[in-house]
């Protein structure tokens, strides 16, 4: 499991050290410290899920207003890294609401990003929303212990909330017609799929933690088959 997670990992989580089939395994900073003894093996793939679908939306903001850079203007918040940084490294801070967004979280703030009547910063309410939400579905946890408990469902729901977020993503346009938000290359445009190799990097971690647990715990997965092209935002319990 460590290895699965492993092999769809973006950046650091504490470092990483060499595997013998050559393959770059994350380390945790806190893996020698005492309250190590308190996680069992699940709640270490959890941190490495976690720490890395967090890396993954933070590298994603960053592309997102690169591609975007009018956004990151609108927000008044500095440049695109400044706005990532204050997003995901002062989220004890903020927890996630921001004036700018009605304090808006989770689907709410997704949902705004991609209201075509809405001025303000799409790329944040759009990282704020998917970045809350998956903070909810793990039980608003960052770090996991013997004691916690995930809803296996919660998980299974967000995976599924960010597929029909990034479906929408991909068509929702202005009264001109044009996109709300620029990802993937356009037609005429040198081809770029980094944008999707990224989301669903957020899916399959999300979803491979999600059936683990159903399977530890022995807890069952509601799978509601509906067209993602008109699939409502799923709740969480």
């Amino acid at each position: 499991m460590l290895l699965l997670l492993a092999g769809c990992s973006t950046m650091p989580a504490g470092g990483y050290v060499d595997s013998p089939n050559g393959r770059p395994v994350p380390v945790r900073q806190d893996r020698n410290t005492l309250h190590q003894l308190v996680k069992t093996d699940l709640d270490r793939v959890a941190d490495i899920e976690y720490s890395e679908n967090v890396a993954t939306l933070r590298l994603l903001m960053l592309k997102l207003y690169k591609r975007n850079p009018a956004e990151a203007l609108k927000s008044g918040l500095g440049t695109p890294e400044q706005i990532a940084s204050h997003v995901f490294e002062n989220w004890a801070v903020h927890h996630w609401q921001f004036e700018s967004l009605g304090r808006a979280q989770e689907t709410a703030a997704i949902t705004l990003a991609l209201n075509p009547q809405y001025s303000g910063d799409r790329v944040l309410a759009l990282v704020v929303g998917i970045q809350s939400m998956l903070f909810r579905a793990h039980g608003q946890k960052s770090a996991f212990f013997i004691t916690d408990s995930i809803e296996p469902q919660n998980l299974y729901n967000a995976a599924r909330n960010i597929e029909i977020a990034v479906w929408k993503l991909a068509h929702a346009k202005n009264a001109q017609g044009e996109l709300l938000l620029l990802t993937n290359s356009q037609p005429g445009e040198v081809q770029n799929l980094s944008f999707e190799r990224e989301f669903s990097k957020l899916i399959a971690r999300t979803d491979l933690l999600a059936l683990t647990l159903a399977e530890k715990s022995q807890r069952f997965i509601s799978r509601l088959t509906q067209s993602i092209t008109t699939a409502p935002f799923l709740p969480f319990r």
